[in-house]
């Protein structure tokens, strides 16, 4: 009897928990929606927005030469690329030691397309391939990853519809 009241109790006090933390915690609250814009810090500003501009086709919105940033965009994501402020303290990040941007990860629209891009990256000489297109797990999805030429990681990942 003291066992089943026991347990009772218990169960009546996770309920209860779990009533309090329901309560506290909005029901159907969005607070966000999707990315406004992403921004990067890059070591050679001119060769990093040629790599988004001339590379992958993104749009110069504007810029800031007192900043010195620039602000770009695709129609699907704005990316705005700020230029290190002291070269001689800068640091190289490291994905495994650094708390911040592991990659950014920008979505293709198909394997095939991806597969082309590659062909494209191949052919630049400030970019570096990590991995060309491969499978994602066990597929379908397929992803690259390489280093723009100021070193941050960028993931194209395609996933079949």
């Amino acid at each position: 009897m003291l066992k089943k009241t026991l347990l009772t109790g218990i169960s009546s006090l996770l309920l209860l928990s779990t009533t309090v933390i329901a309560d506290v915690t909005p029901k159907d609250q969005n607070w966000v929606g999707g990315v406004d814009h992403l921004g990067l810090t890059v070591s050679n500003l001119d060769a990093s927005k040629t790599f988004f501009a001339d590379v992958l086709g993104f749009k110069t919105l504007g810029s800031d030469p007192t900043y010195p940033a620039y602000f770009l965009s695709n129609n699907k994501i704005t990316i705005t690329l700020w230029r290190v402020k002291n070269d001689e303290k800068r640091v190289e990040f490291n994905r495994a030691e650094n708390v911040g941007l592991h990659h950014l990860a920008l979505s293709v629209e198909s394997i095939e397309k991806l597969s082309e891009l590659h062909e494209h990256l191949k052919m630049q000489n400030n970019i570096i391939i990590e991995f060309a297109p491969e499978n994602l797990g066990k597929g379908p999805t397929q992803h690259m990853m390489i280093r723009e030429p100021s070193g941050n990681r960028i993931e194209f990942i395609a996933r079949p519809s």
